[in-house]
């Protein structure tokens, strides 16, 4: 597409769905969030690579290659140094406060987190980004986004131990049956769900609790729920709620 009204060319775009606006304080009925069906693994990521042209190399010298390099990362960041990665930077943080030089390091208060950072070239795709709204979410039930409350990430991490809040719709624990409630769910083995056994709110919008561990790396969550919108009305058998993104352990 040519340079109309001074609009840069497209080079890419995001699909996106509206979402209800949950967040107090804010003008808006729908905030927009990327209509994406999974993460990009390395392989992936190789493999358009590969499929693309802009590689000539072999396909599982690329994957080892990248693979190594990120180990490389991991372990530079864990010895305190920050990354220029051309797109984008990763640096170590530190959490909390002391009160003097002489105080040890808490794990708990002051806990070791990565900060991401987008660099110029990065910024500078963004002009070349058109963003689609193909609708808006399903209006019956749905999971819109979970929270992992410590870490402070949103639809990407959780960490077993930590507080959780699940927000959509419709989503609120009801019913008799033993099989409702709120489970994590191995993508490599969905049979080795675990319940979660903490919940704290819980609403048609919004359940809370403590993430349990799944033994597995990545792992997508989903409520089981004979809930209707009705507080007299329950389904006959529960439904399954699940959210369409991965969450990874850490």
């Amino acid at each position: 597409m040519g340079i109309i009204n001074n609009i840069d060319d497209v080079l890419h775009r995001i699909r996106v769905k509206l979402y209800p606006n949950y967040l107090p304080a804010t003008e808006g009925r729908y905030i927009a969030k990327t209509d994406n069906e999974e993460y990009l693994s390395v392989d992936r990521v190789c493999a358009a690579l590969k499929n693309r042209g802009g590689f000539l190399g072999s396909y599982e010298n690329l994957i080892e290659n990248i693979k190594q390099f990120l180990d490389e990362c991991a372990y530079q960041l864990c010895d305190g140094f920050a990354l220029n990665l051309r797109y984008y930077s990763i640096h170590p943080n530190i959490g909390g406060t002391f009160n003097s030089e002489k105080e040890a390091h808490d794990p708990e208060k002051n806990p070791v987190s990565f900060k991401f950072r987008i660099r110029v070239p990065l910024r500078n795709l963004v002009k070349h980004i058109a963003v689609d709204i193909t609708g808006i979410a399903d209006g019956n039930a749905f999971i819109d986004e979970f929270i992992d409350r410590d870490e402070k990430s949103v639809n990407s991490i959780f960490t077993p131990g930590d507080m959780f809040c699940i927000n959509g719709n419709k989503i609120k624990l009801a019913g008799e049956d033993p099989g409702c409630g709120v489970f994590f769910v191995p993508v490599e083995d969905p049979s080795k769900a675990v319940k979660v056994t903490r919940i704290g709110e819980n609403s048609s919008s919004t359940v809370t609790g403590i993430a349990p561990d799944t033994d597995y790396r990545f792992n997508k969550v989903e409520i089981r729920t004979q809930y209707t919108g009705s507080a007299v009305t329950f389904l006959k058998a529960p439904r399954s709620i699940a959210g369409d993104f991965v969450l990874e352990k850490t």
